[in-house]
């Protein structure tokens, strides 16, 4: 170990900075899987990201709501519904919010506690059967959340629930290349062709590429870009 990275060690481990660097998700032993880093992240005071505030969320708001009023879509299940603040810009008539963070969820069913028309679950994909159909809505969503998914086994599991709760339509924010990523709590996926091949009853009804790009300016910008898939039967295809 050199001088420079001994010395990167030694003031991670001070308390303040060991503290922030946990909230980070930058700690040298802080990530252990998609679950614990969000779970840690809203426990030590993070939100659910820059892509739920400002410019970003406004866009996102604003594409959501149009697609409800076009298509009348009544009830909707989000998974990874993260802090709330995302949610609280875009007018749902029915909302199902599910999250695998205990904090997000306390955070969400404390915020929305005055609103008959939301509900808020922890969600865990290993531990998640729903053979009865008890989630099911005319839409679901995935919001800044495919990307982040690095194990494998949770990726699969999340879409085959994501889909598998959709009656019509699925949007899903993200990335869709299997480009590397030098972050660890960050995997990008081609997750179209993970679609087309696991699920051919859905079909890719269009792509609305990000308003803000990554790249517009220092921090500002997003890689992800909207999906909005269609159940083949819906779209007048066969089944």
């Amino acid at each position: 170990m050199s001088m420079l990275e001994a010395l990167k060690l030694a003031v991670v481990k001070l308390p303040l900075v060991r503290q922030a660097a946990a909230a980070l998700g930058i700690g040298p032993h802080t990530f252990r899987s998609s679950e614990h880093y969000w779970e840690q992240r809203y426990a030590h005071g993070g939100t659910s990201g820059r892509g739920s505030y400002g410019p970003l969320a406004e866009w996102k708001a604003k594409f959501i709501s149009e697609f409800l009023m076009q298509e009348g879509v009544t009830s909707a299940i989000e998974f990874g519904c993260g802090d709330g603040n995302q949610l609280s810009l875009v007018p749902y008539r029915n909302y199902v919010g599910l999250d695998v963070s205990r904090v997000a969820i306390r955070t969400c069913a404390k915020r929305f506690s005055d609103d008959s028309a939301k509900s808020f679950f922890l969600y865990h994909p290993e531990g998640f059967a729903d053979n009865l159909g008890v989630f099911r809505a005319e839409l679901t969503l995935s919001l800044d959340v495919v990307y982040h998914l690095v194990e494998q086994a949770t990726f699969e599991a999340y879409m085959r629930h994501l889909f598998g709760a959709a009656r019509r339509y699925v949007i899903i924010y993200s990335s869709d290349t299997d480009a590397p990523s030098p972050d660890r709590h960050v995997r990008h996926r081609q997750f179209t062709a993970w679609v087309a091949q696991h699920l051919g009853e859905w079909r890719l009804r269009t792509r609305v590429a990000n308003q803000y790009p990554l790249g517009d300016g220092p921090g500002e910008g997003s890689f992800a870009d909207f999906y909005v898939f269609e159940l083949a039967v819906n779209a007048g295809a066969p089944a």
